[in-house]
């Protein structure tokens, strides 16, 4: 059975194997306060009329209060990039990719989050900049990991690339951050050979494509969630994006008007538009 969780201009709506079912009575934020969102789901649909699959236009990024957060250097080829494009300490992301600790980092709040067929944005003072297609984690204020998404790590590699301290810089600013189409609801892990998929097209040509595969992050979910929650709250619960291992070569960045689109298996696909 597929349970899906999705955030519309009508309000939240469930989809259950295909159908779909309103819960405009229903805030966003006590979804994510269950403990299990399969069950909730179920629960809040259960005697509500069937209504229309929503269209595109109408989805909204699936974020009400919550904080995004990240990951980083979670895969090889995540650590291999950050060493190419540091000046100064390419040694520093080997011990980072090693350590015991993961590197966790803010990502947005919610109104710098872009939503399926909304546009996420380049920062006007960097010089390379690329998208980071990473599985993201959807979990209950108590830790639970209640289902999944995915989510756009938009980055300024050149920003963090002359400083690892400016990782801020490079991570957090207005439409850094795309989530969608919608949550997987699910009580177990995703398979290891669930596919990360991203292709980047520009005036309708194909100029990157890249995959990898879960199986390749060095670390698990849940290790990244007992992490993020040591001494942290999170009223509303949170997302945590895991990672990327899609990395586009160094000559490439990204530039207005590229379309982006990142595909999981059996989320759906994210697709948004660079500012």
């Amino acid at each position: 059975m597929s349970v899906r969780l999705l955030h519309t201009t009508r309000g939240p709506m469930a989809e259950i194997d295909g159908a779909h079912y309103l819960l405009d009575d229903v805030a966003w934020d006590d979804a994510l306060a269950c403990d299990s969102l399969v069950q909730w789901l179920k629960e809040a649909a259960r005697g509500r009329p069937e209504t229309a699959r929503p269209d595109d236009e109408s989805l909204l990024p699936p974020i009400g209060s919550q904080e995004v957060w990240a990951a980083g250097v979670t895969y090889l080829r995540s650590r291999t990039a950050r060493q190419e494009e540091s000046r100064h300490e390419s040694d520093f992301y080997d011990r980072v990719y090693s350590a015991p600790r993961p590197e966790l980092f803010f990502k947005a709040a919610p109104h710098r989050v872009a939503g399926h067929g909304q546009p996420v944005r380049i920062r006007s003072d960097s010089r390379w900049n690329v998208p980071e297609p990473e599985l993201t984690l959807c979990i209950s204020p108590l830790g639970r990991i209640l289902g999944y998404t995915i989510g756009n790590d938009m980055s300024s590699r050149d920003i963090e690339g002359d400083n690892p301290l400016y990782l801020p810089q490079a991570k957090v600013y207005d439409g850094c951050c795309g989530l969608g189409p919608a949550i997987l609801a699910s009580d177990e892990m995703l398979p290891p050979s669930t596919g990360i998929a991203l292709e980047v097209r520009r005036s309708g040509a194909l100029v990157f494509s890249g995959a990898t595969e879960l199986q390749r992050m060095k670390r698990t979910p849940q290790e990244l969630v007992d992490y993020l929650m040591r001494d942290n709250s999170f009223p509303y619960g949170c997302l945590l994006l895991t990672g990327t291992g899609v990395v586009p070569p160094n000559d490439f960045t990204l530039a207005s008007g590229d379309v982006i689109r990142i595909t999981i298996e059996p989320i759906g696909t994210l697709e948004n538009r660079v500012l």
